[in-house]
């Protein structure tokens, strides 16, 4: 798209003042912009009012007020007074591929559906997505290509989940993840309510040992306070599911606190198992209706299934056990433990990009401020998953990735919703509408 053809199709989409909304009358430089006027909120908790964003080659050159930011000679200028900018989103623990509606099936792990998934978490303003588990050459080969023409959100993938009973069943897999590239390994330690065998001591063990060994970091499915606090003291590196037995302790804050292990809340995981047990509000939002094939809405109210829920143990389970995250989320935030944005998003059911805006309405309802949930889902996000050398913040050198809002999500969380166009890597990605 040229830089008019950009213009034009912002002027069309939202009605911005975009100098002028016209073809530029010279060439212009090429991948040189500036955002004048917003505010910009840059993602590790601080606001520029007022402010201007150079973006050069994909990155940002320049930040700051209006005041202190000369703009460059030659640049693609857009007037966005009365709006406000945020980085992209970054969620910590989703999921890409293997889904499609309501189908589940590995034959789904294509390229064309991993682009369609992308293309979806971008719309919704989350530009960065780490995929814990599932993932197979394809999301391997979109993640080495991440450059200058990205339209579309990030991925870093962690391979298959690792599982098995001993040292000798896992180790061998450790490896093979490794050889393939992988940002990091999965590992469940759950019994998904004492419905399955939860992966042994010794196994989960080996696992975190190898991995460091080949130098990468372990993010583990967590549900029970004790696991939670064996795993920290086993130095695993990422908590990728809050507790949710049991109010957490001192001990495991401690522990979290001295080794910097960071927990992924992922609230709208536990909605999502007992949510469809009725029609959901959330059925009648514009916004999330702007990007749902009808064909799922009528199979997620359809009566036998809602039937099915309504009388499942595990459903009502998670139900309770959702309150008794929100509780550890405010409660692990309050004590100084980074929280790092994740939904557990892309299995059927759990939307992707709708849901991540969902999350920060919970993490909010659970006591978060409006700018705690922004950094967790930027600049925290960033730093917990060692990315923040080049995303998560609104930083001269990092990536351009960033959202427009038309209202100020620091007074209501809800309006990360009112989002005018999203940008990765300086580039126009089409938003939903």
């Amino acid at each position: 798209m040229t830089s008019g053809q950009t213009k034009s199709f912002l002027c069309a989409l939202a009605g911005l003042a975009l100098a002028g909304c016209v073809e530029p009358p010279i060439e212009l430089v090429p991948g040189l912009k500036t955002f004048e006027g917003a505010r910009i909120i840059d993602g590790s908790g601080n606001t520029i009012e007022n402010g201007v964003l150079v973006v050069r080659d994909g990155r940002v050159e320049a930040i700051g007020t209006s005041d202190s930011v000369s703009v460059p000679a030659g640049a693609e200028q857009f007037d966005l007074t009365g709006r406000t900018i945020i980085p992209g989103f970054i969620n910590t623990h989703g999921h890409v591929g293997a889904t499609r509606g309501l189908e589940s099936d590995p034959e789904l792990y294509t390229r064309s559906n991993l682009l369609h998934q992308l293309g979806l978490y971008a719309r919704y303003g989350v530009t960065t997505v780490f995929s814990l588990g599932g993932d197979d050459q394809a999301g391997f080969t979109l993640r080495d290509e991440q450059n200058l023409s990205l339209d579309r959100a990030r991925l870093f993938v962690a391979g298959p989940v690792v599982n098995g009973a001993t040292a000798e069943d896992v180790e061998p897999l450790v490896d093979e993840i490794a050889g393939m590239g992988a940002d990091m390994i999965k590992i469940r330690v759950d019994d998904n309510l004492g419905s399955t065998t939860k992966m042994p001591e010794e196994a989960w063990r080996a696992v975190i040992e190898r991995a460091h060994e080949h130098g990468l970091r372990v993010a583990a499915h967590v549900f029970y306070l004790d696991d939670a606090k064996k795993l920290v003291e086993a130095d695993v590196d990422f908590l990728a599911h809050s507790v949710r037995d049991a109010d957490i302790d001192q001990e495991l804050i401690d522990g979290m606190l001295e080794r910097d292990v960071c927990l992924s809340p992922t609230l709208m995981r536990e909605v999502s198992t007992f949510v469809y047990e009725s029609r959901p509000d959330f059925f009648d939002d514009p916004f999330f209706l702007r990007a749902t094939d009808p064909d799922v809405i009528a199979g997620l109210e359809d009566p036998a299934r809602q039937a099915r829920i309504q009388n499942s143990e595990s459903a009502q389970g998670y139900k309770a056990a959702l309150e008794v995250a929100m509780r550890n989320v405010k409660a692990l935030s309050d004590a100084g433990v980074r929280l790092a944005f994740g939904t557990d998003t892309g299995p059927v059911g759990r939307f992707q990009g709708y849901f991540e805006q969902l999350e920060l309405q919970r993490m909010v309802e659970a006591g978060l401020t409006p700018s705690q949930a922004i950094v967790s889902a930027t600049g925290d996000a960033a730093a917990c998953m060692q990315v923040s050398d080049d995303l998560g913040t609104l930083a001269m050198g990092n990536w351009a990735d960033f959202v427009v809002l038309s209202a100020n999500p620091l007074d209501d969380i809800l309006n990360t919703r009112s989002i005018e166009s999203v940008w990765i890597a300086g580039n126009l990605v089409p938003t939903i509408g």
